[in-house]
């Protein structure tokens, strides 16, 4: 058997077109394909799902999916939900310059948030690894990651 790997992550949200603009501005995804209609498992699994868009970056596929639904949880409340998305970039300037967009969009007014709360500074773990964390427009966790070549966990 053919090991499985990972198609898309699919991303829920209130406003499609505010998070496809934000993600479009903020890691540079393109419009692959839209749908506005769907199968009737998709419906039963789905209720309420309007309107759906894949992103790409790269080589990844982010499936965006309109649909209405509850506001962001609290990031202190403990729930059961993939905890983050994480991103690996390839230099640490590259951390630098995606945390710095995340602040012009946040301050540009043109996105609407459902959690105001500001990117994380970027970190440095004890085998070099560097990081930092910000909330997408819906409330979503993203992790933005620059792994140098040669880590403690590789050797």
């Amino acid at each position: 058997m053919t090991p499985p790997r990972f198609h898309h992550v699919a991303i829920q949200t209130t406003d499609l077109d505010n998070s496809v603009s934000w993600y479009e501005a903020f890691l540079g995804c393109r419009q692959a394909w839209s749908l506005s209609e769907f199968s009737e498992l998709t419906r039963s699994r789905l209720p309420g799902m309007s309107r759906l868009t894949e992103l790409v970056v790269g080589s990844e596929r982010l499936h965006l999916m309109e649909r209405a639904g509850r506001p962001a949880v609290n990031p202190s409340e403990s729930v059961v939900q993939f905890q983050h998305l994480c991103l690996s970039v390839g230099t640490a300037e590259d951390l630098v310059t995606l945390r710095r967009r995340w602040f012009e969009l946040f301050e540009s007014g043109r996105y609407a948030f459902a959690l105001s709360e500001q990117p994380t500074e970027v970190v440095v773990d004890s085998d070099g690894v560097q990081s930092f964390y910000a909330y997408d427009p819906n409330g979503l966790e993203l992790e933005f990651t620059c792994i140098p070549p040669v880590t403690e966990r590789e050797r």
